[in-house]
């Protein structure tokens, strides 16, 4: 896969590049993704040459020449060579360097992408059998299960799916380059099509204008991100995805469940909005001081703006489509009373009542979108008109317009667009995504502190035991005045905090309860946690004046390994306290409740961290089925393994039985959003993984005789040994190593992730250097650029073989068990998974190389022997349990993906250590920073950062 060749070829004729890739195909289905790299790193290598030359061109080709035989041959001698290359670069060519090689990475990506939509096109063209995480596979599920068509639209009435996009300091992507990439995906994608020869021409000269765009779009910021230009960053997967595909979805299903249950024999066959899109980028505020009061009330208003502009223009559309004349067809008296009160007045339209119909409704959307904040309106309406109450009166207005066309022989003109905008404005409403409100449970017992002390309440409250602070807070609960009073002062803390709550209020009246709804506390540990946010509500105007209910979901989020053991007990004594149960049955006998992926395997590793997320989870279904109150759980996942990464199908069907019940929320987080979303048709194929599994995960019998349960649970006492070795395996290397934390700054690129302008939130929680205080996303992104991945996997040898030998029984009985574990429980099938794909992507010789920034040479051979010792026992336990010696033998494509660009990681990982080194050198003897390293530095994280994919 060469980056260039010495000489353009001519692009073939579409006919002979057709035959080509069928003859190719018949016996090589990954044929056409290899050509695809080969013209994208062709285009490049041209686009290299006329940008810096020939000298640097040469230089790029021979690196790359010498990496491809390094890493495919195990050339020794090419190693060297490489070594002895890059270091003898100069400062311009190592940014050329490390910019081609980076790009290539992200082409590479946009080919992969192109060729999923491929393979998936061609298994639909040919009638393949359904795939798995597809929706006409779970309704096969289903049916051939028992369960009715009937029993599946009641039970979407009841469901809700959430994916959930958040902002984090791993995104490194700029808008700019990610528009230009969906170009060359889109240009890429029309090459499938049978072109001319011309046309395939034209289209070659436009793939290689997109790539030198590309190459000169600046791929870095220089300034921070701010929490407005993530809200930006966010509303374009909307525009490119989310909008269009969304609700193509629910006409899918509904088109599927039709033909699988026929005939529907019910009125309501239309299926309510079961998944809703949330959002965290404006509202989060735990461990970001740039999120306030503005940036919430800034979110709902570009949110608001973006989807009114999207129904503007979509009726917009529809107006010039339904050109239905009263001439020719009947229409119902409803649609000729919104006909007659439309503004436009025209004699050439007197007979196009549907025509004059959208003119009122696009005159209306103006007006709210003017009211909603909007600064201008796409184009100017006819006449001004009253704003929309509600978004439900907008898709009430829609709706005499399909009941007209329906009841008079025009049906077939309401799927085409007008079926999709009025499902839009179910989703989507006035405010495009739900907004999450999330703070730290410490803020809220400072400011609670503040308000009790000002008011003569009690002057130490932060002081005051549990049991105390609950009498407290209860006291307050049941009081109708407020502690609040205007004619004091307060902190600006306390003020700001305070003022985030009635900035809720005033976004629920404006743009609808949907709006905000649930409000989620980081580091609950008990309570009063809790507690404290009921009344922080009641102060604020959330509570509802005529009883006792608060208007924003309280959600406790359990993270860390203690707090995830404690989940339940605290569930149990929140769900027992009166208040608290009448709450409870207003927000319909549902309660949800956050589990985090992160801290929790900073904390206690990957196995560890999986094993207490299972526990949890199976403990809370238990407390609620027991308090007859529905659980809803939200996954905080993040882009890596070690934060609750990987297949999202796979990852649902995995939950303990009983806990997604129709009802799961989960975070998109990072670069992991431009990898699933940035693309429509792979858009529309994870929404449908999310719907397809949800379906799966609740609706198929769970039930488990007597003999299986028994096997269930010798599973999970096995587990809960291995979970028990593997976390004193990782906290022994992290957190009792002298000196590793000193090592983990040094041997991972941290510090200059650290100085990177990927986004709003600081790297770390405090000023110190404590692994403790470290974010876990920083933590895990920093093991991804060394390619070791320990967060991944760490841990897992040492607990496999430990228990392997002192278990109880004979060793080979023991590993039959595990054997059985992975053929028999999906858990722990996944878990294996997982780490194999990590370990994929793991590489020791690479990790050497950062290792080697350690100048203690003492505790740089003791911490990495270290984990060589544990990523050796980890390999040959997991090939012991699988039968499976090659990594990802059960998905090749993958495994072929990751081996072919490894090559092109090379050159990046070899230059980022040699940048590193003289930047940190210069730093230390306090000089001037050379601005080509710095920046050199940070154009390599991001090449590796798009290599890996799934790092954030």
């Amino acid at each position: 896969m060469p980056i260039a060749n010495k000489s353009m070829t001519k692009p073939s004729t579409a006919a002979a590049r057709s035959a080509k890739a069928a003859i190719k195909t018949a016996t090589d289905k990954d044929a056409p993704l290899r050509e695809d790299i080969r013209l994208l790193g062709r285009l490049l290598g041209d686009v290299l040459r006329e940008q810096e030359g020939e000298t640097v061109f040469a230089v790029v080709e021979t690196i790359r020449q010498t990496a491809v035989r390094f890493r495919r041959e195990s050339d020794a001698q090419a190693g060297a060579d490489l070594d002895r290359m890059l270091k003898k670069l100069t400062g311009e060519q190592t940014i050329s360097v490390v910019r081609a090689f980076s790009y290539f990475s992200h082409l590479a990506n946009i080919a992969e992408d192109q060729h999923h939509i491929r393979r998936r096109r061609a298994h639909l063209l040919t009638g393949s059998a359904p795939q798995p995480g597809s929706i006409a596979l779970a309704l096969e599920r289903l049916q051939a299960a028992g369960v009715s068509g009937d029993a599946v639209r009641d039970f979407l009435g009841e469901a809700l799916i959430s994916p959930v996009l958040t902002a984090h300091p791993t995104e490194v992507q700029r808008k700019s380059i990610l528009d230009a990439e969906h170009a060359i995906a889109a240009l890429l994608a029309e090459r499938d099509r049978q072109l001319t020869p011309r046309e395939l021409a034209t289209n070659t000269e436009l793939l290689r204008a997109k790539v030198a765009t590309l190459w000169q779009t600046r791929m870095l910021r220089y300034d921070k991100l701010t929490v407005a230009d993530e809200i930006e960053n966010a509303l374009s997967y909307y525009r490119i995805t989310f909008l269009h595909e969304l609700p193509g979805l629910y006409q899918d299903l509904e088109d599927a469940l039709a033909s699988r249950f026929p005939p529907p024999g019910r009125a309501d066959a239309t299926l309510p909005p079961f998944m809703q899109m949330g959002s965290w980028i404006g509202g989060d505020r735990d461990g970001n001081p740039n999120v306030n009061a503005g940036t919430m009330r800034h979110a709902l208003e570009r949110q608001s703006t973006a989807i009114l502009d999207f129904y503007l223009e979509e009726c917009h559309a529809l107006g010039a489509e339904l050109s239905i004349s009263t001439l020719l067809v009947d229409i119902s008296p409803a649609l000729q009373t919104l006909a007659d009160a439309s503004p436009d007045t025209s004699p050439h339209r007197k007979d196009e009542p549907y025509r004059r119909a959208l003119v009122g409704i696009y005159a209306r959307l103006a007006a709210t979108a003017r009211q909603l904040g909007a600064g201008a309106v796409l184009r100017q309406e006819v006449a001004p008109a009253a704003p929309y109450a509600s978004a439900a009166e907008f898709g009430a207005a829609l709706q005499v317009l399909i009941d007209s066309l329906q009841s008079h022989h025009s049906a077939v003109l309401v799927k085409p667009r007008l079926a999709a905008i009025r499902r839009a404005a179910e989703i989507f409403g006035f405010h495009l995504a739900t907004l999450d409100m999330r703070q730290s449970s410490d803020v809220h017992e400072q400011t609670l502190a503040e308000l009790f002390a000002r008011a003569g309440v009690n002057h130490d409250y932060a002081a005051l035991d549990e049991a105390g602070k609950r009498r407290l807070l209860l006291a307050e609960l049941a009081q109708p005045r407020l502690l609040y009073s205007p004619y004091l002062a307060y902190s600006d803390e306390t003020a700001s905090e305070l003022e985030i709550l009635r900035a809720a209020r005033e976004i629920r009246r404006r743009y609808g309860a949907r709006a905000i709804r649930n409000y989620i506390i980081s580091h609950t540990e008990t309570v009063s946690d809790l507690l404290e946010v009921m009344l922080l509500q009641k102060e604020c105007g959330l509570r509802q004046a005529d009883g006792d209910n608060v208007e924003l979901m309280v959600i406790p989020l359990f993270e860390t390994i203690p707090d995830l053991r404690n989940a339940a007990a605290i569930m149990d004594e929140w769900l027992a306290l009166p208040l608290v149960r009448r709450q409870v049955t207003h927000q319909g006998a549902l309660q949800e409740v956050m589990l985090g992926y992160s801290d929790s395997n900073k904390d206690g590793g990957f196995l560890t961290s999986n094993w207490e997320l299972y526990k949890a989870e199976t403990q809370l279904l238990a407390l609620f089925a027991d308090r007859g109150v529905k659980l809803r759980l939200f996954h905080g996942r993040g882009g890596t393994v070690g934060r609750g990464g990987g297949p999202s199908y796979e990852a649902i069907l995995a939950q303990p039985a009983g806990t997604v019940n129709g009802q799961i929320r989960l975070t998109e987080q990072g670069e992991i959003i431009a990898s699933k979303f940035s693309n429509p048709e792979i858009g529309r194929r994870n929404l449908e993984l999310l719907a397809a599994a949800t379906l799966e995960a609740s609706l198929l019998p769970h039930a488990v005789a007597p003999k299986q349960a028994a096997q269930l649970g010798k599973f999970e006492a096995v587990m809960e040994d291995l979970s028990e070795r593997a976390y004193r395996a990782y906290r022994a290397l992290v957190y009792e190593t002298p000196g590793f934390t000193d090592y983990f700054f040094a041997a991972t690129p941290i510090a200059e992730i650290a100085e990177l302008n990927l986004g709003s939130r600081p790297a770390s929680r405090k000023a110190s250097r404590r692994i403790e205080d470290l974010r876990a996303i920083p933590w895990g992104f920093s093991w991804g650029q060394c390619r070791l991945l320990l967060p991944g996997w760490y841990g897992f040898g040492s607990a496999v073989a430990s228990w392997l030998e002192d278990g109880p029984g004979a060793a080979s009985a023991r590993l039959a068990t595990l054997r059985a574990m992975l053929r028999q429980w999906p858990f722990f099938a996944t878990l294996l998974s997982n780490m194999d794909m990590v370990l994929s992507k793991t590489d020791l010789a690479v990790a050497s190389r950062y290792a080697g920034l350690v100048a203690d040479k003492k505790l740089r051979k003791a911490v990495f022997q270290r984990i060589l010792d544990e990523h050796e026992r980890t390999v040959s336990c997991l090939a012991r349990i699988t039968g499976e010696t090659e990594r990802l033998a059960g998905n090749p494509l993958l495994a072929r993906s990751i081996k072919n660009r490894f090559a092109y990681l090379d050159p990046l990982n070899h230059l980022q250590v040699e940048l590193i080194k003289r930047h940190r050198a210069v730093a230390k003897e306090q000089e001037k920073i050379d601005a080509r390293v710095h920046r050199g530095i940070h154009l390599s994280i991001n090449g590796v950062a798009a290599g890996l994919r799934n790092t954030g």
